[in-house]
This record gives C-alpha cells, structure tokens and sequence, in this order.
C-alpha cells in the first residue's frame, strides 16, 4: 500500500491571529466531465426511492464534485434495491440521502431558523412541498416575490448568520469537517420569473457563511461575506422574455462555473514553489464542502394518523434540524419555541385532529408565522367587526392555540416534537411569546426579553382563559367589554384577560417576579408580593375585581405596537435607547374607579403612570396590603398603594442634517503654509467628529425600522468603533491636559511672582 504524502501545514496571520492550516492540499479537484453528471440525472430518476424530476437531478448533478461516484450510489441493486443510500428514520417517514463533496458555489442558504423569531428586512419564502404521483418527495418549492427578494433573501442570510457567530478561522485551519444537511429546491417567483433549481443548505447554514467568509479574505466583514457570496451564486444574471436564450438555471449554472474556474487560476497562480499564499489557501480551503443531500422520502404506513404527502418531507426535514439544535447544538430558547409551536399545529392541521375546520387552521398557521398580516384579520375571519390590529391578532392567536379542542393536542405535538413527557401550561405558554410578539419584536425589542420571561412564566393563559369555552369579542373600545364582565359574561372577561394581558407584559409592566423586585421601589419595577404572571392576569380578570377589569381594559385600548409606553419601568431604562418620543403621549395609567374615565390624576390633572406595583395591587389588594404589613418598617414606608410615581420624561432624539460644506477647500495650485494647512485639518478634525455625532444620533433614529436582527453594530465592529474613539479621545485629552497644566503652573507661578513681589516691597 503507497502512503499518501502528508498535507501542507503553513501558519498564517488571519484577522489579527496566527492560525495554523493543517490541511493545504497541493491542488483542486477537477471539474467533472458532462458524461458523469448525465449518468447521475440517469441513475437517479430511475431509482424508485428517489423520485425527483429531472430538473431537481440537473441540480444534484452539478453540485456534485464526482458524479460519476454518485451515480454509482444510486443505481438499484439485488442486495442494495434502494441503492447505496444513508437512511434515517424520523416520526413518521425514511428518508435517504446521498453523501458527497459538493461545491462551495452551488450550495444556496435555506431559511435559517435561528433567526425565524426575529423581523428581518426580507422575509422568509412561502414554502411549498411538491409530490411525484400523489408520494412524497425531498424537492421543496420556495417561492419569492422576485429573483431580486431571493437575493436580497440569501444575502441577509449570510450576514445575518455571520453576525450571530462564525466559523472562520476554524474553516481557515480545517475546511468544513462535518456534512451540510442539504435537499433540491425550485426557486418560483410571483411575478412571473421562469423558476430554477438549485441545492439548499438545511443544517450547517453558518458553517456554509463561515466557510464565505473565508473566501472573502482577511477581516471581512459579515456583510462583505455577503456581497462575495451573493455575488458568486447570482452573478450579473437577469430574466429574459420566455422561449429567448438559454433558461436561467443554466445561464446562472454556467456563471457559477465561470467563477470556479476564475478561482483555480487564482489557487495555481498563489503558489511561490512549495508554500501556498493565502489567497491560495481561502480557496482550497473552501472550494468543495462534504454534504449529506436528501433525494428521497418514504412514508410510514400503518402508524396511525399521518401528515399529506405534500407536507411530509418538510416535517421530517424540521424534525432532523429540532433532533441537532434542540438537543445536542441548542438555537436560542425563542427560535425553539416558534419551531416547536408552527409544527404541532401544521401536525395538528394535516393530520385532521380535532374539531376545526382546516381552512381556519390555515388561517391561525397563517398568522402565526407572519404570513396574514393583521389587518387582514376581518377579511380572513370574515367579520369586519375585528380591528385589524396587531393586539387583537395576538388575541386570536392565544383563543385558537388554548381553546379546549385544541390545547391538548398541540401539547401533545409539542412534547413529541421536543421529546419530553411532560409539558406543564407555563411551558407551552412559553410556545407562544415569540409567536405573539412577532408584529411587535422590532419596535419593543429592548422589552422583549422580559416580555418572553413573562410568558415562560405563564404569560397570559390563566385558569380562566384555559378551562373556559369563550369566543374573543370584537371591539374598537375594550372599556366597553367592562361591564359585561362584570356582570358574568366569560367571552368579554377573558378577551379582557388576554388582550390586556399581552398589553401588560409587552410594555414591560407585568414580568416574571423576581426576588430584588419585592418590595422594591415603584418606579424600578418594584412588587408587593411574588406570583406567576398568569396568576396576576387570573385575578384581575377574576369575576367581581372591577378595578382589575379596568386595568386590563385601559390597557389594551391603550396599547400601541410601534413604539414602548412612558411609564417609569421602561422610560427608565428603554426610552432613551428606542427613541420612543413620537410627539404621542403613550402611558399606561393607574385605575381610579371614581374617575368618569377610570383614569388617576395627579395634582396637576396629568394621569398617573402605571407600574408594576398597581398592577399587582389591582390583582389582589388584600394580598397586596398584608404583604406591605408584614414587610420591615423600612420597606413598609418605601412602598405604598398606588398612586402618582415618578416617571421620566421621553427623551429626543437630535434632530439630524448633512453639513452642506466640509473643510475649506483648498485654492488649485496654491502652496499652503504649515500654519494655514494646520487650520484645514483642525477644521477637516472639527467637521467629521461633528459628523461622526450626527451619523450616530441618525443611525439611532434608523434603529427601530431595521428589525431586530442581524444588529445595528455587530460586536466586532462596535468594539473596533469604540477602540478608535477611545483612542481618538485619548489624543485630545492628553493635549487638553497638557494645556490645563501649563495653564495651572502658569497661574500658581504667576501667584508666587506676586507674592514675592509684595514681599520684596
């Protein structure tokens, strides 16, 4: 047996660091020939466990780096009849799938679920599955307005995956070890675009970025890697007129190709005798990655209910990324929950369990994921008495998910789908924050993660809302609902309960109690005893607690989505960072029953601001004052019942507007003394700093209309702004210093002068 010869190791510098590269290969691997990938679209269209169209196999086939060993993998045989295929078995289905080396630049990003429960510029595509013969099949049809959303889509994708955490250096040092889970998409376009093929990355989305980045080049940036990997898959490609040209997926084919090409010149041309140059080593270390691609699914029969053909294979596709990132590589606990909540009812939904119509399944799926917009809510529910607002989507969001016909089995699903036997209510309330918020999450973002606590705590699904059959009451005026609350009617009490619950805990005013709250001032989120949240929400929805009705009332009629309240708890901490002065005068306000309007004034007829405290005294004010009682003499005359608390004044934002002029222009041909060059770049030194201020009061009003993800100033950049800042405010105060000394030992020896002077007389 020959000993293959061992790998070039070289160390080189990378973003600052010294990396070491263990595994150089001296050369590329060669593009296959048009035979071998003819012989994998043959072998895999005539396999019966593989039942892709030819289009879908095209894909495979250029993605490939040896078709020739791939089309060996998929022809049938007496002791392999679905050929030499991985299999997994999930809930439900096989599904089969081809290992191989693909290249780099024909590997699209899929949806990346990490950041499913952020708002993002670009939404995700409408995801369709497509069946051969009423079976199912791996090829998922992701459908875009346009071919420029689809590139806009794959270019936040990279960097917003960059953003959250990169695998660059390692890449650098190792290539992508571990397989990206991968599957044919077709690509479709709402306005008419002729659709193309392609291969999506499932799992390993940030490994694909990372490996991006490396291609980039040293000290790129997450959106750098983004231009490189957008440009690279698209190209200058663009639609042309139906039956003229080559199809696009071919046009776009042969520009990826191109571009290989273009960086094997480049690999050969940065070798200088045994040692690789860098720019030769972010190739080789990049140009094919080991992937695992998904050509077939079988549905199990016999197992009780199962999902439509059409729906299967993304289930199962789910199931295997909630296996990896649920278990053994966690995504964050929202991105679980969204996942976790959208598939038990899509299970719930295509298995036809309980007793909904699956049109209005469709309808809450719809919602749910961001796909209805609120005020589509009295088109889709054919009522043109609900608002079309962001609160009351949330408010039929938590009825369909809660009603009794419902709860049991989407907890059912939900267990499944996390692998757990247990799951109290508080747990799958936790299910719906991310999934509630959605309309919201940008605008609220500095109160989210509170928000989502207080839904892991209970959030709004008190007995009440849980046990009882009620129907949501629709409504422009929740004060309205007041009375026939009080008066017995549980449909009114509990659209109460949950419409003002949500108001209350996504303004931050109702949160997950934690020891430093009690007994804690008023205005810093201060309690008078500790509770579940949806226990809070329970008794003050109770029967017979009017002041608790019309806080919950006030509250949800006051509630607005695009910005956060002036009550001290988040204009204390939050105003200021989200800019929430609107020229609006948005407060929750405390509950005074012998007010016509049920609103507290202060001595100057302003309404007193609501805190968390109220809140909780309006829930249980017996419990509330004997808990104050019990409290040290020093607690006891910090706290009191409610009334006018101190509250902060909403900060502006600057106003913000280009300087017209920079430094003074220099005249042609004029040479400038040292002096009159100093002046200049003082003044050029005056002007960007007066620039750089107003760029940052600008970029702080753009914040709330970007989303909350990828953020505004990614660590490293952040850290790198605030390095040269610090370094820039180092330089100035160290010659304002200078000047100060001088200045003081001029004065103290001009005081001495003085006083020898009177000495000397």
């Amino acid at each position: 047996m020959t000993n293959l010869p061992p790998a070039q190791a070289v160390s080189v510098v990378w973003a600052g660091e010294t990396v070491l590269v263990s595994n150089v290969e001296r050369s590329l691997p060669e593009a296959p020939t048009g035979d071998d990938r003819v012989d994998t679209v043959s072998a895999g269209t005539a396999n019966p466990a593989t039942p892709l169209p030819a289009d879908a196999w095209h894909a495979v086939a250029r993605a490939v780096v040896t078709p020739g060993a791939a089309a060996l993998q998929l022809r049938p045989s007496k002791a392999a009849p679905h050929g030499l295929l991985m299999e997994e078995h999930v809930e439900g289905a096989t599904l089969r799938s081809l290992p191989s080396k693909a290249w780099l630049h024909e590997l699209f990003p899929g949806i990346q679920p990490r950041t499913g429960m952020e708002i993002m510029p670009v939404a995700d595509p409408r995801v369709e599955g497509v069946t051969a013969d009423d079976r199912p099949t791996t090829l998922l049809r992701y459908v875009y307005p346009t071919l420029s959303t689809l590139k806009e889509h794959v270019w936040q994708t990279i960097q917003g995956t960059l953003a959250a955490n990169s695998y660059a250096p390692s890449i650098l040092s190792r290539k992508v070890t571990r397989q990206l889970i991968t599957h044919p998409v077709e690509f479709a376009f709402e306005d008419g675009t002729e659709s193309f093929y392609g291969l999506v990355v499932r799992d390993g989305i940030t490994r694909l970025a990372s490996a991006w980045q490396v291609l980039a080049g040293p000290g790129a940036s997450a959106a750098e890697a983004a231009d490189t990997a957008a440009e690279a898959l698209f190209g200058t490609s663009a639609p042309v007129p139906s039956g003229e040209g080559k199809p696009l997926t071919q046009r776009m084919a042969a520009g990826r190709e191109a571009r290989r090409r273009a960086l094997a010149a480049q690999f050969a041309g940065d070798w200088a005798g045994d040692r690789p140059g860098l720019r030769a080593i972010q190739i080789a270390q990049t140009y094919t990655v080991p992937t695992q691609i998904m050509v077939g699914a079988q549905q199990h029969a016999g197992s009780g209910p199962t999902l439509a053909p059409v729906d299967l294979f993304d289930d199962a596709m789910r199931s295997i990324l909630a296996s990896v990132h649920l278990e053994f590589k966690e995504w964050d606990s929202a991105a679980q929950n969204v996942e976790v909540a959208t598939r038990a009812l899509k299970r719930v939904m295509q298995i036809g369990l309980g007793g909904w119509p699956k049109e209005d399944l469709l309808t809450i799926y719809g919602l749910a994921v961001g796909r209805t917009e609120p005020e589509d809510l009295p088109r889709v529910f054919e009522n043109q008495s609900i608002p079309g607002t962001a609160l009351w989507r949330g408010v039929y969001l938590v009825h369909a998910f809660t009603h009794p016909e419902l709860f049991g089995l989407l907890k059912q699903q939900a267990k499944a789908i996390k692998g757990v036997r247990r799951m109290d209510d508080r747990a799958f309330a936790a299910l719906l924050g991310p999934i509630v918020d959605f309309a919201w999450r940008d605008p609220k973002r500095e109160a989210t993660k509170q928000a989502r606590n207080a839904w892991s705590n209970g959030g709004v699904l008190s007995k009440d809302v849980l046990e009882r059959e009620w129907d949501p009451v629709p409504t422009a005026d929740f004060a309205s609902l007041v009375e026939p609350a009080l008066k017995g009617d549980d449909d009114a009490r509990c659209t109460l309960a949950v419409a003002g619950g949500i108001a209350l805990i996504a303004d931050k005013l109702l949160t997950r109690n934690v020891g430093s709250a009690l007994m804690a001032p008023k205005d810093k989120g201060g309690v008078p005893f500790r509770a579940n949240v949806n226990d809070v929400i329970g008794s003050l929805a109770r029967p017979g607690n009017e002041t608790g009705l019309w806080t919950l009332a006030l509250a949800a009629q006051r509630f607005e989505a695009h910005h956060l309240p002036r009550n001290p708890a988040t204009s204390r901490q939050l105003i200021p960072k989200a800019a929430a002065s609107t020229g609006q005068d948005y407060v929750h306000v405390v509950v005074d029953l012998s007010a016509p309007d049920r609103i507290a004034r202060d001595e100057t007829d302003q309404p007193v601001a609501l805190t968390q405290w109220d809140v909780c005294w309006a829930a249980d004010r017996d419990r509330a004052h004997k808990e104050v009682q019990r409290a040290t003499p020093f607690a006891a005359s910090a706290v009191r019942a409610p009334g006018p608390a101190p509250a902060s004044d909403p900060v502006p934002l600057p106003s913000f507007s280009h300087p017209d002029q920079g430094a003074a222009a220099t005249p042609a041909g004029v040479a400038l003394t040292p002096s009159h060059r100093a002046a200049l770049e003082l003044q050029t030194l005056k002007n960007a700093l007066d620039d750089a201020h107003q760029a940052l009061d600008a970029l702080a009003e753009l914040e709330p209309k970007l989303g909350t993800w990828p953020p505004l100033f990614p660590t490293d950049e952040l850290e790198g702004l605030h390095t040269v800042a610090q370094e820039l405010k180092h330089a100035l105060y160290q010659r304002l210093k200078e000047q100060q000394d001088s200045a003081e030992q001029e004065a103290e020896e001009q005081a001495e002068a003085e006083v020898d002077a009177e000495a000397d007389e």
